[in-house]
């Protein structure tokens, strides 16, 4: 867990941490080259009753490039599940 994944785990009631917690899981970056992917939790981010699907220039960890990645929701039940 990341440093401000801690804090905000210590300060926030059990509930609310959980919640945080399963909803970054459920967001993901994936890299637009390659198609790898990792849950922003995974990523030591957090993102929590979040919407939109942003576009990120990051190094990918698989393919070793500088490359656009996507955010988006995997939804429970999908095909990308």
């Amino acid at each position: 867990m990341s440093r401000i994944q801690k804090f905000f785990v210590a300060i926030f009631p059990a509930s609310w941490a959980k919640s945080m917690e399963a909803d970054s899981r459920r967001w993901f970056l994936k890299c637009l080259q390659c198609g790898y992917e990792e849950s922003y939790w995974d990523l030591g981010g957090i993102r929590w009753k979040a919407k939109g699907n942003s576009r990120t220039l990051r190094h990918c960890p698989q393919c070793g490039t500088r490359s656009w990645h996507q955010t988006y929701l995997k939804e429970p039940g999908s095909p990308d599940s």
